[in-house]
């Protein structure tokens, strides 16, 4: 008897803020697929979202791939085409058991399994156990699927929920099936030629921004790994796949301030050569300002530091326990050693003005990150600030949930000027940084940073939508300037 299969398949949706700097490894689909086949069963994964693809080439892959079982995982804003995907294997055969897991259905399996029955299963919370059980006793004669914990079904008309299943002690020597990817597809734009890896040094955050998903979903628990699983890891992919740019794909890789250093140091001494992106809060780069150094020599390049709002009553809004006056301090630090800073500020809070907008613009100046973001509001339907934010909702497609396009219309401005106010402030924004790149000494970030700005401007959602202003304005003189030169140099 033949091996049964299973089709991890990403969504083919696409956001322009994201994907204008590199093609992103599905890691979450890496430790599903591995935990899959430790269980027997035969994987593929189909990376349709990176592949730039869509429903037919989709569909084409099902029929060649003929697989028992289809899993996605799926965020807010990917859910409608991740729901498309699982219609579509059922049309190409009833049989297929569909799996859906992820943030957005761990919390919303009750209306995706009453509105469609495209769906089959749903894993609420962490999956790698859960899929291999699943899976286990799907393929079993007489299957109960109600002992496995931590998933949702129908039965009838009926909505089943088991209970949660704990969080996994530790996530150290996990089976992961890197091999199942196409390594050519996976790269980061910005340093051509590069293979971009994705590596997870930690699971969840214990801080409680209203906003966030993370940390709801990780029920605010922090779980790090080993430094020297860590690092062991990126050693393999270094050594097997090539792998010389790795993203932490954590939320908050930095808490445990010993793991972290112990981290820096393995990587210093390994000699790894792999250049690191990643994301941390701003306390911790005060914290760590004696070793930012290290941070350096360690490889890391990038960091992207959230400060998220203007004034500390946003701020307190949403929970961020942050101030103003960190988010300076830590941007300073790290401009200090010559680390690459990026940071994002969120608009469309209901209280929002043209005046509080242009604060934010003021602000972000004189934090003066490498890369800024301005981003819209998503009121994600399971947040805790989502009640408080539900009057002001005008925009109920999930696709547009993708903090690009603004869902929430303030008291006083619209949704349009919302937009057209996001768009400003990145143009007075990058009118004034392409100037500090061009005085820029330090040659790999001077290269670095004109090879992003090319990347957002011919790439990105910011020239749409540009574009989409500029139809009744006629494009800035600066602008169009900077856009030639960077075209032509």
């Amino acid at each position: 008897m033949s091996r049964k299969k299973i089709l991890f398949i990403t969504p083919p949706f696409h956001v322009g803020v994201v994907e204008v700097a590199g093609s992103w490894v599905p890691l979450y689909l890496v430790y599903l697929a591995g935990s899959a086949r430790m269980a027997g069963f035969e994987v593929e994964i189909y990376d349709a979202m990176t592949k730039k693809v869509g429903f037919e080439e989709i569909r084409t892959k099902i029929e060649d791939s003929r697989p028992d079982f289809v899993g996605i995982s799926s965020f807010t804003c990917t859910f409608p085409d991740s729901l498309r995907v699982l219609e579509i294997a059922k049309e190409v055969n009833p049989e297929i058991i569909t799996i859906m897991g992820g943030v957005h259905p761990s919390f919303m399996y009750r209306d995706i399994l009453t509105q469609s029955e495209a769906v089959d299963y749903i894993i609420r919370g962490e999956g790698e156990i859960t899929i291999r059980e699943l899976l286990s006793v799907l393929t079993m004669n007489g299957r109960d699927v109600s002992k496995v914990k931590g998933i949702a079904y129908r039965i009838g008309n009926r909505i089943v929920t088991t209970p949660p299943r704990p969080f996994m002690h530790t996530f150290d020597n996990m089976p992961m099936a890197w091999d199942l990817l196409d390594w050519e597809d996976y790269t980061y734009y910005i340093l051509p030629g590069s293979r971009l890896g994705a590596v997870c040094t930690s699971r969840g955050c214990e801080q409680e921004c209203t906003f966030c998903s993370q940390q709801k979903y990780w029920n605010r628990k922090w779980r790090g790994r080993s430094p020297e699983d860590v690092v062991n890891e990126m050693q393999f992919l270094n050594e097997k796949y090539g792998v010389d740019v790795v993203l932490f794909t954590d939320d908050y890789p930095t808490p445990d301030r010993q793991r972290w250093e112990k981290i820096l140091d393995l990587l210093i001494q390994r000699e790894l050569n792999i250049k690191i992106l990643m994301e941390t809060r701003a306390r911790d780069i005060i914290r760590d300002k004696d070793i930012l150094e290290k941070y350096r020599e360690a490889g890391i390049i990038h960091i992207y530091v959230g400060t998220e709002a203007t004034d500390q009553k946003s701020l307190d809004m949403i929970k961020k326990d942050l101030s103003v006056e960190e988010s300076k301090e830590a941007l300073k630090l790290l401009r200090e050693v010559g680390i690459i800073t990026e940071t994002s500020m969120i608009l469309g809070f209901p209280h929002e003005t043209q005046e509080s907008i242009n604060k934010t613009l003021d602000l972000i100046i004189e934090y003066n990150p490498d890369f800024a973001h301005f981003l819209a509001i998503a009121p994600w339907p399971y947040s805790d600030v989502y009640e408080e934010l539900r009057p002001y909702i005008k925009v109920t497609d999930y696709r547009k949930y993708n903090l690009i396009d603004p869902v929430i219309e303030p008291v006083s401005m619209t949704i349009d000027e919302i937009d057209r106010a996001i768009v400003k402030c990145y143009r007075k924004f990058y009118t004034r940084k392409f100037l500090d790149m061009l005085d820029e000494k330090d040659e790999f970030k001077k290269n670095y940073m004109i090879t992003s700005m090319k990347l957002m401007m011919s790439n990105s959602f910011i020239k749409k939508k540009m574009g989409s202003i500029t139809e009744k304005e006629t494009m800035p003189t600066e602008i169009k300037r900077i856009m030639n030169q960077l075209m032509t140099g």
